[in-house]
């Protein structure tokens, strides 16, 4: 293989696939481009990710597109023989950070106020602050209004990290629990005062929300 030319589809895949296994976390076409140093179009990267996907379909890792770009990650499937590897706790989170969190996603972009409005209850500053620690929500403007608060909305991150492209790629309201905390329900009653972990007023433990899902193969495989 020329390493400063791509002669055909199967060694830019090769690099594509190398690159990808390598990489952190999701590539752009921007990104992976950067790889090459002739310019390669927008339609043969994307041609030679979908043959490349196909080409590892059937087997425990495959590749997706999500709202960061393209990556290889673990089937859901082999989540649970994955979790014997582990020795850490995913995170936990109280109902309600998740249901804040549920607001901003389908109705964003919205206020802290508006928050309160819909849920009927004060909104502890540490449940954003929670959700924008993980990466989930961020400030994206300011409305127009006497004190100016801020917008919030979901990211990329949050959307790559429930496998999905777009905003319009959410499931009903109802399934997004079930995406977030598989085979956990919400515990009502949990209190705003403990956005992470704790036992809900209910006394029941709050739903244990996976640190991602399904888990991203970097370098060091499966993670």
């Amino acid at each position: 293989m020329n390493p400063t030319n791509i002669d055909n589809l199967s060694e830019l895949k090769t690099v594509l696939e190398a690159g990808l296994l390598a990489a952190d976390g999701p590539q752009t076409l921007k990104d992976l481009a950067r790889m090459f140093e002739q310019e390669l179009s927008a339609d043969m990267l994307r041609r030679a990710l979908e043959e490349l996907r196909g080409d590892w379909e059937g087997r425990g890792v495959e590749l997706v597109q999500v709202a960061d770009g393209w990556r290889f990650q673990t089937r859901a499937q082999m989540q649970p023989y994955l979790a014997r590897l582990k020795n850490e706790r995913p995170p936990r989170y109280s109902r309600a950070v998740l249901e804040t969190l549920a607001i901003v996603a389908y109705r964003q972009p919205v206020t802290r106020g508006d928050i309160e409005d819909i849920r009927g209850v004060s909104v502890n500053a540490q449940i954003i602050k929670t959700l924008e620690d993980r990466g989930w929500v961020e400030t994206i403007g300011h409305k127009e209004v006497p004190g100016r608060p801020a917008l919030l909305a979901t990211t990329k991150k949050f959307l790559s990290d429930l496998n999905l492209r777009n905003l319009a790629e959410l499931p009903p309201l109802e399934d997004l629990g079930n995406m977030l905390a598989p085979d956990t329900a919400a515990t009502p009653g949990a209190a705003d005062e403990d956005p992470e972990g704790g036992i809900g007023a209910a006394g029941s433990e709050d739903p244990a929300l996976p640190a991602s899902a399904p888990a991203a193969a970097g370098a060091g495989g499966q993670g």
